[in-house]
C-alpha cells in the first residue's frame, strides 16, 4: 500500500474476458503536460494490452489461421496412417 501519493492510472476492460478481465495502467507524471489528448493516451493503453496478449499466448499465428476442415482432414490422415501401421506391425 502506498501513501501519500497520487498516481493516475487507466482501466482497460477487456472484449473477451477470457484471458483476462481488466488492465491497469499508471500514468506517468508528466504524460498529459507533454500535450497527449486522452484519447491518444487511451489507444496507447489498448494497443499495449494487445502486443502483451499477442505475445504471452501461446498459440501461433499459423494455428490460428488454419480453417476447422483443415484440422479434421490432418486428424483423419493421422487416424489412418496409425491404423495402417497396427495393421501391417
Amino acid at each position: 500500500m502506498v501513501k501519500g501519493i497520487n498516481k493516475r492510472v487507466i482501466v482497460v476492460k477487456a472484449p473477451d474476458p477470457r484471458l483476462f478481465e481488466q488492465a491497469i495502467f499508471i500514468m506517468r507524471e508528466d504524460a498529459f503536460a507533454e500535450g497527449v489528448s486522452a484519447e491518444q493516451v487511451l489507444e496507447e493503453a489498448q494497443k499495449a494490452a494487445k502486443c502483451y496478449v499477442r505475445g504471452n499466448t501461446r498459440v501461433g499465428r499459423w494455428i490460428r489461421f488454419l480453417p476447422a476442415p483443415a484440422w479434421a482432414a490432418a486428424g483423419a490422415l493421422v487416424a489412418t496412417a496409425a491404423w495402417s501401421l497396427a495393421l501391417f506391425f
